[in-house]
């Protein structure tokens, strides 16, 4: 144990500084006598009372002398070296060049004398006795039974729709004035464009059953909230939802397909 000089705080053996005060703690070393552990600085062992100092100067008189330094030795100057002497044999004189022979000038090519060929004079187009005339307007054509010229028909041709009904091999003309045509039977709310009341099984179809909406040259079917639905192709169409017909889709009134039809156009 290494007792601290400051707060005699008991640490253990090999400690370098004290663990209550942090205090550097002195070196320990065993006494030769009676290995007792005392501090190195210390003059007398304090359990035998046997003379440190005495051991301490047989050790320092154990020690060696130190080796004498060696003297370095003298630098010797190296033997300078003769430089060689310049050669005085004489420059060998310079070959003779000749002269430069100044170039001829130069001689100018004579000019082509040929002459440049002069172009002969347009001679300006005659102008016709007589002038066409201008193009008769469309408008303003012949019309049909008078003179050669053939008549011009503008009308342009439209396209028609029909619905073949399926059970009865019956068709029916959808109306070409109207954007929006109603299918269903007669009532008082919104009378139909194509009745259905006539044929079999037409008590599955609702009153305000589809409609069928003219676009340019598309149509598209909507199911207008009906009892029994609407069906394309044997594909429910939900209330709301418009399906763009194509030439020969099946369009059924009601479930079963009892009341069917076959679109096409002409």
């Amino acid at each position: 144990m290494i007792v601290c000089p400051n707060c005699n705080h008991q640490n253990p053996g090999g400690a370098v500084q004290c663990e209550a005060c942090y205090t550097p703690l002195p070196s320990m070393m065993e006494c030769p006598n009676c290995s007792a552990s005392v501090q190195s600085d210390a003059s007398f062992c304090g359990q035998c009372g046997f003379n440190l100092k005495s051991v301490a100067q047989s050790q320092e008189s154990s020690v060696p002398p130190p080796l004498p330094v060696e003297t370095p030795l003298p630098e010797t100057p190296l033997p300078e070296i003769p430089r060689p002497e310049e050669s005085s044999a004489p420059i060998a004189p310079a070959l003779d060049v000749p002269d430069l022979v100044m170039p001829d000038p130069l001689v100018q090519p004579d000019v082509l004398s040929t002459p440049v060929p002069t172009p002969a004079p347009i001679t300006p187009l005659e102008e016709p006795d007589s002038v066409p005339p201008p193009p008769v307007p469309v408008s303003q054509a012949t019309p049909s039974g008078q003179g050669n010229t053939p008549a011009i028909n503008t009308q342009l041709q439209t396209q028609s729709a029909q619905l073949l009904h399926i059970q009865t091999n019956t068709t029916l003309e959808l109306p070409a004035h109207l954007s929006v045509i109603h299918i269903g039977k007669p009532n008082d709310r919104i009378p139909p464009d194509i009745d259905v009341s006539g044929f079999a099984d037409s008590e599955i179809v609702s009153r305000v059953h589809a409609d069928i909406r003219v676009e340019g040259d598309a149509y598209y079917i909507e199911d207008m909230g009906s009892s029994n639905g609407t069906y394309v192709n044997n594909m429910s169409l939900p209330a709301g939802n418009r399906h763009r017909l194509r030439l020969g889709d099946r369009i059924a009134l009601g479930k079963g397909d009892k009341v069917s039809f076959l679109f096409q156009m002409d």
